[in-house]
Formats: structure tokens, sequence, C-alpha cells
């Protein structure tokens, strides 16, 4: 006669993991999920900031890079020239939180305000894509979230070059908009 468990038995509180189990098993979960996600990008020397400095926030931006077609200063031929970055900034929950302009200038949206200047510069891995900075900062702005900011990393950038083509005589003046997006690592003296 073939034997039945007995109902008892088989009831969810019977099957229970302790919780000593389960905790390794959530920690195992999370080291396989660690090892499989992208690894930081790696950063090009040049583009390292000093000793001194330490990780204050990452904060992307997508927005776009401005271009004009000008005649070249010999005025042999024409060009698409940089004017302007225009981005919005977000914190890490993707949340609004600033903007990014001409000068170039990030400000947050408490009104603190950071001027940069371009120290080194470092090609994009990804094709397509406007270069790798690293940015002396000199607050201009009143004290806020963005005011004790050092130096910044503009990395991970997607898009934003000028155009390859469309700048002649007939089109000088014309203006192009280029979409991008790319992660600023801000820096403070530590």
């Amino acid at each position: 006669m073939e034997q039945r468990p007995d109902s008892d038995n088989l009831r969810p509180s019977s099957f229970r993991i302790p919780s000593a189990v389960s905790a390794a098993a959530c920690a195992a979960a999370l080291a396989l999920a660690a090892c499989t996600s992208m690894p930081p990008p790696a950063i090009p020397s040049q583009l390292q900031p000093a000793a001194s400095e330490a990780l204050a926030m990452i904060v992307p931006a997508k927005g776009v890079q401005i271009y004009e077609c000008r005649a070249s200063k010999d005025g042999s031929q024409y060009e698409w020239v940089f004017i302007a970055p225009e981005a919005e900034l977000f914190d890490k929950h993707g949340k609004a939180i600033g903007s990014h302009g001409a000068g170039p200038i990030w400000q947050s949206s408490d009104g603190s305000r950071i001027l940069g200047k371009v120290r080194q510069r470092a090609d994009a891995p990804a094709p397509g894509a406007i270069p790798w900075l690293l940015l002396a900062t000199e607050s201009t702005g009143p004290q806020g979230a963005f005011s004790r900011v050092s130096s910044i990393q503009r990395i991970n950038t997607v898009g934003g070059v000028a155009p390859a083509a469309g700048c002649s005589r007939e089109t000088a003046g014309r203006s192009a908009r280029i979409g991008y997006r790319a992660d600023y690592y801000f820096f403070t003296s530590k």
C-alpha cells in the first residue's frame, strides 16, 4: 500500500529555511549580480583628479552640444564650431538638480554655480561621442551643493559631435543642436 505524506508536514511552516541559510543565499545572489554588472569605466591617467581630491557626487546630464557653421580663420573653408552645451543635470535618482551651459558653467537648483576650465582631454571610447575631459573649477555663485567642487571629469559620453557635413558658404550662420549624454564626476578637496 502506498504511503501518503501527512498533510500537516506539508504546511509552509515546515519548509522554512533557517535565517542564517537565507542570509547566506542572499549574499551569494548579490555577489553574483555584482560580478555580472558592468565594470566602472577605465579613466585615462591624464583625466585623474588630484590626489588631494575625493569624489563628491556623480551628476548625469542630458542635453545638446550647440555648433554654428562659420568660415575658418583663414576664410578658405567653412566648418562647424562649438558654441556651448545646454543640458539638464540629474541626481542619482533621476531628479533634475540643475543645468549646464555656456562658460562652461554648472548651476545647481539652489543657485550655487561653478565655472570650468579644461585641463586635459581624451578621446571617448565610444565612436561618435564627444571627448572625455578633466576640468578645473571655480565657484562663481552663492554657497550650495556645487560651491565646493574643485574639479570635474566628463566621462561616459554618448553623441554630441559636430555634424560631418552641411556647413558651407550657403549655410554660414546656421546652428546645429546635437543630442548628447554624459556623466559629470564632481570632486572636492579632501
